[in-house]
């Protein structure tokens, strides 16, 4: 089932912690752009205008000059004409001298720093230079903080900055808008994911535990999702698988006892008289019991780590010998054949023999289980730091749809797996498999499956060399 919750934009959400993050750190950029525009558009005009003013101010000083013959009257020249009295803010006109006739030197502003001044164009009348014209420098700050009071905007000038500003202010304004309305999409999409696993992980924690969230991208999110799914599923089997070995192991248990009682009462009440052979029947389903409760326990033991191992060198081909050894004479009288194929210089491996034995003798009674002829193969090879022990038969195979759970606890296969020869002895109780992959998985090992319906399987413990293996 597919689990989505619905968008909560409260204080403590991601999502609106996101989208003001979005919004800052798009009103930070508009500022700083704002300023740096700003003070750059100020400079720019203002190095423009002067150059362009101070071409035309040298043509009007030189002509002054030459009409009036002087200096005289100057300043109420320029004050009378705005045009000239904008072209001489940013100027400095002295005379040969060097006295200044207008603008003031040195100049400061209003923090104290002084303007720099340019390089000096000189006014030439008549071949005679008669003064020099200077251009200003301002420190490149904000302008209102860089005025002096000799410098204040012309109506022109102030428009223009102030129409800048205006732009500059609406255009953080939209952009603020727009990061707003961005960051609350992305940080909802960012968030969506995060949002139904934690619905997922709330229905899970109310006992819900079959459930599944989309997989919507393949970063860190996608990646957590997926696991989540993997994690879901694998919680909801091992649920299902718990509640179906309690229900085995109810089954598995009621019936031997279910046997003995019956034996018991009949011959409690008189009904029955004793015999070696109902004695021998009551003893076989109180072994029964007993290997049963003996292969939970190891299960137990295996599943907390505290399964001791007594572990030393062995070596692989002569492991498979005594398991050959052994099952030798019941391989014969079934008509199949048995053997071993393994090199003879095979690295040692570090085992508890008695464990690993237990391991092989269940592989092979499986395989004589469900072999109606052909052979059973036990063999070995080696590659790069480990070992690879196989049982392999050519009976019935497993069916595709139960290989993934052929080591699970109390499972059987469909009972098509088993001879149809051969009646249930009760010897199986279902746990052999689960036991071999759990004492070979704590010898640091693995122990996996292969198989074809009807061209038998392959039973593989992969195992480190001695050495490697895990202590």
């Amino acid at each position: 089932m597919s689990v989505a919750g619905a968008p909560r934009f409260t204080l403590n959400t991601l999502a609106l912690k996101l989208t003001l993050a979005f919004a800052l750190v798009g009103v930070i950029g508009v500022v700083l752009f704002a300023l740096l525009v700003g003070l750059r558009s100020h400079t720019e005009l203002t190095r423009f205008l002067s150059d362009r003013d101070q071409a035309v101010l040298v043509n009007t000083l030189e002509r002054y000059y030459a009409a009036n013959g002087g200096w005289q009257g100057l300043a109420e020249f320029v004050a009378n004409s705005p045009a000239l009295r904008l072209m001489t803010r940013n100027l400095v006109v002295t005379d040969a001298a060097g006295d200044v006739l207008l603008g003031s030197r040195p100049a400061r502003n209003r923090m104290g720093m002084p303007h720099e001044m340019g390089e000096p164009t000189p006014l030439v009348v008549n071949g005679q230079t008669v003064g020099y014209v200077r251009v200003t420098m301002r420190p490149m700050m904000i302008p209102m903080m860089i005025m002096d009071d000799d410098a204040r905007p012309f109506p022109l000038e102030s428009d223009l900055f102030a129409r800048i500003a205006w732009a500059a202010a609406a255009s953080a304004g939209v952009t603020l808008l727009v990061a707003l309305v961005v960051g609350g999409l992305l940080a909802r999409t960012l968030t969506r994911p995060l949002r139904e696993l934690t619905a997922a992980t709330q229905a899970m924690a109310g006992g819900k535990l079959d459930q599944q969230v989309n997989v919507r991208s393949a970063d860190e999110i996608g990646e957590l999702a997926t696991s989540f799914n993997r994690m879901s599923a694998d919680l909801a089997r091992a649920s299902q698988l718990r509640k179906q070995m309690t229900a085995d192991l109810a089954h598995d248990l009621r019936t031997p006892l279910s046997i003995v009682r019956g034996y018991m009462e009949g011959l409690q009440e008189g009904r029955l008289q004793g015999t070696p052979e109902l004695y021998n029947l009551l003893y076989a389903e109180v072994e029964h019991l007993q290997r049963l409760v003996e292969d939970l326990r190891v299960l137990s033991l295996a599943d907390a780590g505290e399964l001791s191992l007594n572990r030393r060198r062995v070596d692989p081909r002569a492991l498979l010998e005594r398991t050959a050894l052994a099952y030798f004479v019941a391989a014969e009288n079934q008509g199949i054949t048995l053997r071993v194929e393994a090199a003879d210089a095979l690295p040692s491996i570090c085992v508890d023999t008695d464990r690993m034995t237990q391991v092989l003798n269940n592989l092979v009674t499986n395989a004589l289980r469900h072999t109606l002829r052909g052979e059973i193969v036990l063999g070995a090879t080696t590659a790069a730091d480990t070992v690879t022990l196989t049982v392999r038969d050519s009976g019935e195979g497993i069916a595709p749809e139960d290989l993934p759970f052929v080591f699970d606890r109390f499972y059987r296969a469909d009972k098509a797996r088993v001879r149809r020869d051969q009646a249930d002895d009760g010897a199986s109780s279902g746990l052999g498999l689960a036991i071999a992959k759990a004492l070979v998985e704590s010898h640091g090992g693995t122990l996996t499956v292969a198989s074809t319906l009807g061209m038998g399987a392959t039973f593989a413990i992969t195992l480190p060399v001695d050495g490697e293996t895990e202590k």
